[in-house]
């Protein structure tokens, strides 16, 4: 798969997500995470869903970018991200927040792929040497 090719396919599902979230956080809530609604949990979807609306649009924006510093900062941070992010669900399950398996572990797979990914393109992009002056 090519940089590009992959940066399609994370700003894809981050613009997916994030519409979710931010359009019908009740359906992410309780269809998605079988998890109990409340004014909260439906402000803080709408919240992530903003979230991942920029992250998408960002990655899509910068997905035929040369290699540069900027485009190795903008991986390292969607890499961060993901690692972040890896826990919450999981651990959501372990404390009975979410009612099945299949609330994170869909989820859980694909943190650890885009992760992945994101480290294996930041690592191909060399770190910029100054000009050699004459």
């Amino acid at each position: 798969m090519t940089r590009k090719s992959f940066l399609t396919f994370a700003s894809l599902v981050a613009l997916s997500i994030g519409a979710i979230a931010m359009f019908l956080p009740s359906t992410l809530i309780i269809d998605m995470k079988d998890a109990a609604p409340s004014g909260t949990t439906i402000v803080m979807a709408r919240t992530v869903g903003v979230l991942l609306i920029s992250f998408g649009v960002l990655n899509f924006l910068v997905r035929s970018e040369p290699s540069s510093p900027t485009l190795k900062h903008i991986l390292l941070a969607n890499a961060l991200l993901q690692l972040l992010i890896l826990p919450i669900d999981p651990l959501a399950y372990a404390y009975g927040v979410y009612g099945s398996l299949m609330s994170f572990v869909p989820n859980t797979i694909l943190h650890i792929a885009l992760f992945c990914g994101f480290v294996f393109f930041w690592l191909r992009i060399e770190k910029s040497r100054p000009p050699v002056s004459q």
